[in-house]
């Protein structure tokens, strides 16, 4: 029996806000991914990053479900549930994104 998850209600059509990580572009960090926040819109780093923004930007906000940015993934993930969701769209990238190698 698979698990539904039940947050894919809080799924926006968003505008990434940054073109990078929002908080690693203020400090001056390096990321290695971006999550995009799909219901405002935030951009921050995943968690093999050193500041780990998209997850502390969840326990901020509680919002639940974040996008695979860049590398544009095609999928969600959703913290409440720890579980992988299907998108009903892929949000463009805004791009050039900025490039911490």
């Amino acid at each position: 029996m698979s698990y539904q998850c039940i947050h894919t209600s809080t799924i926006e059509t968003v505008e990434p806000r940054t073109l990078g990580c929002e908080e690693c572009l203020k400090t001056g960090q390096v990321w290695l991914h971006l999550r995009l926040c799909r219901e405002c819109g935030h951009v921050g780093c995943c968690d093999q990053s050193p500041g780990r923004h998209t997850t502390a930007h969840f326990h901020a906000t509680r919002h639940p479900i974040i996008e695979g940015y860049d590398p544009p993934e095609g999928r969600g993930w959703c913290y409440v549930d720890e579980i992988m969701v299907d998108l009903p769209n892929q949000t463009p990238q805004r791009g050039p994104i900025p490039r911490y190698d």
